[in-house]
């Protein structure tokens, strides 16, 4: 028996993460210094922790339901209302493992063979095998350093056909840190108006913004019923070892992806629910001093990025930054490559993100402020030596 033959043919066909990669050799270093993870350097806030430890030694290690715990689901819908002024109910509401698993669960449950799928790149890196493996057709849509990295209701257009089923929204945005304001985000709803194309708004980092608040797609006029909203604990509470997420839509929608969700994973992790309500509750303080800090690290990075003699966009969201490279002439993987092995310093290529990531890298500035700049020295070192 020849293995690979017997495998699912998308399957074959789907490339490994970009990502992934880099971190497989970086973990072979210990002496490397790597700017490479969308992972928090905080720890989980201690009465987050301190909730998850009690709900073990109140002996709460049974299954939840399917669609997660009552008081959780409500926890949310109180949540999502106080900070983004989004009204869901409990039933409109799943939590999931993880916003990726979400993410999944939504494209499943929409797309039938053959539908196509909008998606603004460069972008994370899950939508398109996503897509993929639902038998839909990804249709990416270039996003450009000129636009500062929005999609515009033009690109939009263009890209829409008879088959188009659903747009993927990733604002705030991995990689680039683009954000999209409530006047940008109604253009792209008036496009929408007169279509059957729902919409996946991925707001994991909606909490992450650095200039005014973050606008919800579901709270534009018209646009709640047919968006689907995906988000989590991961980034902003500093949760991702927890792995917990959760979407929220129309009632009928949730109940179909909720199907699956049942299917395959039953329910997500009791420990994990308990200190997400507590999160839900009581953190928003923890929110604000690690969004402080990031806003910080965001503004010594983007600085030092531009004084090497990269051009670098400003990024608004989440953790990264996304430098142009091109002037070094180098490839993204080959800048990547050997500034890894010559400088030890791990970055991920634009490319990872989709093609029109080419010519850019990825920096997260999850991390200390130490390890930033010792990276940031030796980029510099790396850099001058091409000019």
């Amino acid at each position: 028996m020849i293995m690979k033959d017997m495998l699912n043919n998308v399957v074959k066909e789907i490339k490994p993460s970009g990502i992934r990669r880099f971190f497989d050799i970086v973990s072979q270093m210990p002496d490397a210094i790597s700017l490479g993870v969308g992972e928090p350097d905080f720890v989980t806030p201690w009465h987050i922790r301190d909730a998850g430890i009690y709900s073990l030694e109140k002996g709460h290690t049974y299954y939840t339901s399917n669609s997660g715990l009552q008081e959780l689901r409500e926890e949310i819908c109180n949540y999502l209302r106080r900070r983004f002024n989004l009204s869901y109910s409990s039933n409109q509401v799943l939590v999931t493992v993880g916003g990726s698993e979400a993410i999944d669960l939504c494209v499943r449950a929409l797309i039938s063979y053959g539908d196509e799928v909008l998606i603004p790149e460069p972008s994370f890196v899950c939508y398109s095998p996503c897509t993929q493996l639902a038998g839909g057709r990804a249709v990416p849509i270039v996003t450009k350093q000129e636009d500062n990295f929005k999609l515009t209701p033009e690109a939009l257009k263009k890209a829409i056909t008879p088959k188009t089923k659903l747009l993927i929204l990733p604002f705030p945005n991995n990689p680039t840190g683009a954000i999209m304001t409530r006047e940008e985000l109604e253009q792209i709803a008036d496009v929408l108006r007169d279509t059957n194309i729902m919409v996946l708004s991925d707001e994991i980092y909606a909490e992450l913004t650095y200039k005014g608040r973050h606008t919800s797609f579901a709270s534009i006029e018209g646009m709640a019923e047919r968006t689907i909203l995906v988000s989590g604990f991961s980034k902003a509470f500093a949760m991702t070892g927890w792995r917990l997420g959760y979407a929220c839509g129309h009632k009928d929608l949730i109940a179909a992806i909720t199907k699956i969700h049942q299917y395959a994973i039953m329910s997500s992790p009791t420990t994990s629910q308990y200190a997400a309500i507590e999160a839900m509750k009581n953190g928003d303080a923890d929110v604000e001093m690690m969004v402080a800090e990031y806003d910080y690290r965001r503004r010594i990075i983007v600085d030092a990025v531009r004084q090497i003699g990269l051009d670098c966009f400003e990024p608004h969201g989440a953790f990264y930054v996304f430098p142009s490279i091109k002037k070094t002439g180098l490839s993204s993987n080959d800048f990547c490559e050997e500034l890894l092995k010559e400088q030890k310093v791990a970055v991920v290529p634009g490319n990872a993100f989709g093609e029109s990531g080419e010519g850019f890298i990825r920096c997260s500035y999850a991390y200390s402020i130490d390890a930033i700049n010792k990276a940031l020295e030796r980029i510099d070192k790396f850099v001058s030596s091409r000019r």
